[in-house]
């Protein structure tokens, strides 16, 4: 235990926060868990209904520092795909492979070398 008073005052600041995160962050995985259930149960109608609400629930926790805005943003992009693909088949989901173009080659040109010219008195 801290001796100093400030440092007892930010035990007893840090343990209010803690539960408050905990609370915010079993919210926000209840609404991902719900929605990734009706995809793979094929119920796009559910998951399209649901999906504003874990938007607003990652915001949300975006907002309050629990996750960092970039997750957040990835997360909500893996939702969205999943609530687009619910109901198919793994066959019918079309997996848009990314490739870096490849570069081409160049020819080079040989240069020819000046000769060398001496000089003869």
């Amino acid at each position: 235990m801290p001796i100093i008073k400030s440092a007892k005052k930010r035990v007893l600041q840090t343990a209010k926060k803690q539960k408050r995160n905990y609370a915010v962050r079993v919210v926000l995985k209840r609404a991902i868990k719900d929605l990734l259930e009706a995809t793979k149960a094929g119920k796009k109608d559910e998951a399209e209904k649901l999906l504003p609400n874990a938007y607003k629930v990652i915001d949300t926790a975006a907002k309050k520092k629990i996750l960092n805005r970039k997750t957040a943003n990835r997360r909500k992009a893996m939702l969205a795909k999943a609530t687009a693909n619910a109901g198919k088949t793994k066959t019918e989901v079309v997996v848009k492979k990314t490739t870096a173009p490849k570069a081409k080659k160049v020819a080079v040109k040989a240069v020819a070398k000046p000769k060398k010219v001496s000089k003869k008195k």
